[in-house]
């Protein structure tokens, strides 16, 4: 017997029926060191342009203004603030997408908030009491992240005795539990297995591969693997290609085969490229529902 659908989460006026269709998320890269390359910095105008090219297809706008890939150097509060509150703003004005704001500092997070963002995207699983009791008392949707250690350290903390999605499952079972005694609605909560976040070539493809075994859990799913290593490598080999565009083609296939595990949400870099991939699997995965 399949799982039932977890119950349709309001936001701002808009209500996300999981299971009925995929979500699609766009990111935008606040930062001048994106591992994909497609980092706006403080370029308002580059990002007002990106903002408008997302518009007709996302669902929900990333926006995050720290680098997480491995070994990214740091940003204080502030600095993070500075590159993320005007794009707020300019995303009220020149779209009518849900905002989610990819940031793990919760004085980041409340600022965003006030500034009118819907969703937090929390890297660390919520695992700042501070954050924790934000999500709470605001009552606001958040994704639920599972990485072990830093982005500085994350790269050696991939052992997971030879079972990691049996390992995310219970890490994800007590943090659920965790959450609820926190007082944040379990319905506001949606998962995403952090691939490429301590886990290596193999694991985000077992990860993927097994995508049932997390819906089990009840939660929406995000998934995010735009233009990672693992699908550079894939894509090509030995002469893997830069994580730019080129990794967009192993990037829609990865896709259609998360959307047909039970993604719920799929996270891209370009989002009319993939907006296509994610229709045409949503057809075939849903055919009948």
């Amino acid at each position: 017997m399949s799982q039932p659908a977890p119950a349709p989460l309001e936001i701002a006026g808009q209500t996300l029926i999981w299971g009925s269709r995929t979500y699609l998320m766009g990111i935008l890269n606040l930062t001048p060191d994106s591992f994909s390359g497609d980092g706006l910095a403080t370029d308002l105008a580059a990002t007002t342009a990106q903002l408008k090219l997302f518009e007709p297809e996302a669902d929900i706008l990333d926006l995050g203004a720290e680098s997480t890939r491995p070994n990214a150097t740091p940003v204080p509060a502030q600095e993070e603030l500075a590159r993320l509150l005007p794009v707020i703003k300019a995303a009220k004005k020149y779209s009518r997408r849900l905002i989610s704001v990819d940031t793990f500092k919760p004085e980041v997070a409340r600022a965003a908030l006030q500034a009118g963002a819907h969703i937090i995207n929390d890297i660390t699983g919520l695992t700042d009491p501070a954050m924790r009791e934000l999500v709470a008392e605001s009552g606001i949707p958040a994704i639920v992240m599972h990485m072990r250690g830093t982005p500085q350290t994350m790269l050696g903390l991939t052992d997971y005795g030879g079972d990691v999605v049996g390992v995310l499952v219970e890490w994800f079972d007590k943090k659920l539990d965790e959450l609820k005694a926190a007082g944040i609605r379990r319905e506001k909560i949606i998962l995403d297995p952090g691939l490429g976040f301590a886990k290596n070539f193999t694991q985000n493809l077992e990860i993927l591969h097994r995508l049932p075994a997390f819906k089990r859990l009840g939660q929406p799913l995000l998934i995010g693997l735009s233009r990672k290593s693992f699908v550079g490598r894939l894509v090509g080999g030995k002469n893997s290609p830069p994580p730019g565009p080129e990794r967009d083609y192993g990037t829609a296939a990865g896709v259609a085969l998360a959307i047909a595990g039970g993604a719920d949400i799929i996270r891209v870099h370009n989002v009319p490229a993939l907006a296509g991939a994610v229709r045409v699997a949503d057809a075939i995965a849903r055919f009948g529902l």
